[in-house]
């Protein structure tokens, strides 16, 4: 094959990449931009939901497509009701307070991880994906399933925009991020809003890691890498930002799948700090945050 077809092959793998992680970068954000909390334990949600859903899948023989559809449905449940009862039983004891929230999901995130080695073990595992059929593009063969990962994403952060911007859950959010005690003086119950929001960020993740299983196999370690590109991705769209962050999934998925095809992944991964860096020295709110008042 010529230049153009290991282009088109890098930038659909990008574009594959981009798709996992704007989910997971988008509950990210949202926990940080509704919260003000620092969810350090957030790749360990994405690694439970990959895990459920290998235990999941394997509940059901024969016709892959239903254990796939069953983990997706179950997987993301169960990791928002751990998020759920985590915020309400450590985080809201204390007070969402930035250094104690740090220290709180760091010591989250080595409970799960070590549970998950516990009853799940250190062998990596694979899910089927739910069909393999194989679109025929003028050079190559492609995964039809990879493109529906794609789909899916675009599809989930459309709904996910829709709930923020256009409906009533999504307002009430909103006036919880921007003054919390005006909204608690209006009757808003914001430690609900708070447990809620962190439930759909850890949802989101699972998703995303439910979605991304059948590429790549269920390990206990598995948050790690997306946690620091999810970090990566929101500091560069911005904090809190819907828009900038899925810009800059797309940016970081894009040039993470064309650098490591044409030369190497850690190449990748320098780029990608090394953008941060800038950003942090010339637009420190991000490309798409605001500026603190």
């Amino acid at each position: 094959m010529g230049f153009g077809p290991y282009l088109l092959l890098a930038t659909l793998e990008g574009l594959v990449t981009a798709a996992v992680l704007s989910l997971m970068a988008l509950g990210l954000s949202l926990v940080f931009g509704v919260m003000r909390v620092v969810n350090v334990a957030h790749g360990e949600f994405f690694m439970l939901g990959a895990v459920l859903a290998w235990y999941f899948s394997s509940l059901v023989a024969g016709d892959p497509a239903l254990g796939f559809l069953l983990a997706l449905a179950l997987s993301p449940l169960v990791v928002a009701l751990i998020a759920w009862l985590s915020d309400r039983l450590v985080l809201s004891r204390l007070k969402y307070e930035p250094e104690a929230t740090i220290v709180a999901t760091i010591g989250l995130l080595y409970i799960i991880q070590q549970l998950a080695l516990t009853y799940y073990g250190a062998d990596s595992r694979p899910v089927e994906a739910p069909f393999t059929w194989r679109i025929q593009l003028p050079w190559f063969g492609y995964s039809g399933y990879k493109l529906a990962v794609i789909g899916a994403s675009i599809l989930l952060v459309g709904l996910t925009a829709l709930l923020m911007m256009r409906s009533r859950i999504g307002l009430i959010m909103r006036a919880t991020q921007y003054d919390s005690e005006t909204a608690q003086a209006f009757g808003i119950p914001v430690r609900r809003v708070y447990s809620a929001v962190f439930a759909l960020g850890a949802a989101l993740a699972a998703i995303a890691a439910v979605l991304v299983v059948p590429i790549r196999q269920a390990h206990y370690l598995m948050g790690q890498e997306p946690l620091l590109l999810s970090f990566i991705v929101v500091i560069i769209g911005g904090l809190g930002s819907l828009r900038g962050t899925v810009v800059a999934a797309v940016l970081i998925g894009l040039s993470d799948g064309i650098i490591s095809m044409f030369f190497s992944p850690t190449l990748a991964k320098m780029l990608a700090t090394l953008l941060v860096a800038l950003v942090l020295v010339f637009r420190p709110q991000g490309l798409f945050g605001t500026a603190a008042r």
